[in-house]
């Protein structure tokens, strides 16, 4: 396992009990091994143990998990598949492993085919919640990828390089290149501190008072320079100290530059030797500190917490950041920028696979949390993302396929610009403001890329990059039929775009006969593509407040219109528009559960035209497209 896995996972691994069987051929030397998390060891044991046809589900838990923790994620991928293969009774945990270790290798098919198993067995857990709210993550995420140029630093070495840090002309981070003892988990150096300057190719301990023969890793530092946070093993002055349970866990410790030397070292008094406190960030005016744990209260594996720091340099109590970001995955390597956005990592959102980099602003509460994309995210994991948002430069930590050692760090530079949407929702009727209403963005794929709530005075805002789509924005609320607008996000434009979004009281009574639900429900018409009868992502989102509506009303009863263009034979637009018909009827009873005998409706090929594009008439796509729709008119109500 990589060093700075250690520190994102040994939260993990302490919480997990080891409670197995011993009659399952695993010696008592192995079972040690495991327990002291000396996998490196472990798997050759129990590799040994496979091949004399030692192959119970134990032995391939124990197995894939010291492959998973020490992320050799194809072994651990091989040998989970060989455990759910036993068709044995295997704890729910274990398919959220072996979906992530199949996201790892690119296998999303399976990945998600486990994750749906998971959900099915703990519907309550945050993932699998999660997981099932965006079937489409991948497409939404791939939305929200953006230009980043990339660089794999040539400092970085064959071992674990990880966890930068802005510090005066240069970076701090963390490193196992050192040639102190190894540690037994994967059998490479402890972490040691690290300095490197811009204008240098020179790497250079950062302080021999601050590094010790245990891990140090995940610094913070004051604007001044003069004060650090950083994480280290429970070791302080000369003394190992261990929880009940006899483990040594993870600390963080504050220092001051005094005379050019690093001194004055304590310990947090949120701290505890019962749990573990990691990976400290300042907030940009230095009066919150945030950090992950899985302190008592914790939602998952890790949380993210702050504390404040007060005008007399004492600490608050530890805050949880609460379920909006924090699932029962982990949660971690928090880092607070300096326009107050929260970049942190994740395996329990939905993601790219291994732990992928989120983004909230926290001062927004509008904003939700957000996948960067591609390419800062991979399959494998990514975290310790830092940012200046003003030179839109910083640094990435990844174990990303091709890189030169464990882990590498990457510097990177954001070239895209971002789109800022801005909005209100409004009664139509009164114009006055609707507060706490739904707000949905869709891509021109039909995939949900971002779920708001506007606020109490009827507020929403998006902000995504700006990558030529068109997209749709639908606001609604119990009680008034839902509004949407579309905008076009243009390539480096900078001006914001405000919407207005109208939510019309919603009657008691059903509209009259003769009207179109078009109008009814302020719908974009149902339009079809060139020559063809399948709904289109854009349809879909119309057909479900068509759906809506008559799940509400019923007792309405609907003609379905179906038109095409004029270009083609008139025998073959009326086939088509007839294909057409049925596909919208279809989808209607099929995806809404409406009942056929409420349906009716034909096609009427091109007899209908809207425009001047009648036959031989030259019209632009555009205007075509106007032809190729269905409308619904109430034939009782």
């Amino acid at each position: 396992m990589k060093n700075r896995y250690i520190l994102s996972t040994l939260i993990l691994v302490l919480s997990f009990t080891f409670s197995f069987a011993q009659d399952d051929g695993i010696s008592s030397s192995t079972e040690k091994k495991y327990d002291k998390l000396s996998y490196v060891k472990t798997t050759k044991a129990l590799l040994k143990l496979v091949e004399k046809g030692n192959k119970t589900p134990e032995v391939y838990k124990k197995l894939a998990n010291s492959y998973y923790y020490n992320s050799k994620m194809e072994d651990a991928a091989k040998w989970y598949g060989e455990l759910f293969m036993l068709n044995a009774v295997i704890e729910y945990e274990y398919y959220y492993r072996y979906a992530m270790s199949l996201k790892a290798i690119g296998d999303y098919e399976g990945a998600n085919t486990k994750m749906k198993e998971f959900a099915s067995l703990k519907p309550d857990d945050s993932r699998a919640i999660l997981f099932l709210k965006s079937p489409n993550y991948l497409e939404a995420i791939e939305a929200m990828s953006a230009d980043f140029e990339l660089e794999n630093l040539d400092f970085n070495s064959r071992f674990s390089d990880f966890g930068t840090s802005f510090f005066k002309d240069g970076i701090v981070f963390a490193s196992s290149r050192g040639d102190g003892k190894l540690y037994k988990w994967n059998e490479q150096p402890f972490l040691d501190l690290y300095f490197k300057s811009n204008d240098s190719t020179t790497v250079k301990d950062f302080s021999n008072t601050i590094n010790t023969k245990f891990h140090e890793s995940s610094t913070s530092f004051t604007q001044d320079g003069k004060t650090i946070y950083f994480t280290r093993n429970n070791y302080f002055k000369g003394k190992v100290r261990k929880s009940d349970e006899k483990v040594n866990g993870l600390k963080i410790f504050k220092a001051e530059l005094v005379n050019g030397s690093w001194t004055n070292i304590v310990s947090m008094p949120f701290n505890s030797n019962e749990y573990n406190v990691a990976h400290p960030a300042l907030s940009l005016d230095e009066t919150k500190l945030y950090f992950a744990s899985d302190m008592p209260g914790t939602h998952g594996k890790s949380d993210i917490y702050y504390v404040d720091i007060l005008e007399d340099g004492a600490y608050g109590e530890p805050v949880n950041l609460g379920s909006t970001i924090n699932t029962e995955g982990r949660e971690n390597f928090p880092y607070m920028s300096n326009n107050g956005t929260l970049y942190f990592s994740s395996d329990g959102h939905q993601g790219l696979g291994g732990l992928d980099v989120f983004m909230i602003k926290l001062h927004d509460p509008s904003h939700s949390v957000t996948n960067l994309g591609k390419p800062i995210n991979s399959s494998r994991d990514d975290f310790e993302f830092i940012i200046d948002e003003f030179s839109n430069e910083g640094y990435l930590t990844s174990n990303r396929y091709n890189g030169k050692g464990d882990d590498d760090i990457y510097k990177f530079t954001r070239t895209f610009c971002t789109q800022f949407v801005y909005g209100t929702t409004v009664n139509k009727l009164t114009n006055v403001i609707i507060p706490y209403a739904s707000v949905v963005v869709i891509n021109e794929k039909g995939v949900e890329v971002q779920n708001l709530t506007s606020d109490q005075n009827g507020a929403f805002s998006y902000e995504g990059p700006c990558n030529k789509q068109k997209y749709s924005i639908i606001a609604s609320k119990d009680g008034y039929i839902q509004s949407e607008q579309t905008f076009v996000v243009k390539p480096r434009k900078k001006e914001d775009i405000v919407l207005k979004l109208n939510l019309t009281p919603a009657t008691q009574q059903p509209a009259e006969v003769g009207m179109d639900l078009v109008e009814v429900l302020n719908l974009n018409p149902i339009y079809f593509d060139f020559d063809k009868s399948n709904i289109r992502p854009d349809a879909e989102i119309e057909l479900k407040k068509v759906i809506d509506y008559m799940t509400k009303y019923p007792s309405v009863r609907i003609d379905v219109q179906s038109h095409t263009d004029s270009r083609a034979s008139d025998d073959y637009n009326w086939a088509l528009s007839n294909r057409r018909n049925v596909s919208t009827k279809q989808y209607i009873i099929q995806k809404g559960g409406i009942a056929a005998d409420r349906l009716e409706g034909k096609g009427y090929g091109e007899t209908m035209l809207v425009n001047r594009c009648s036959n031989d008439v030259k019209c632009t796509e555009e205007e075509h497209d106007l032809n190729r729709r269905s409308n619904f008119i109430i034939i009782n109500n």
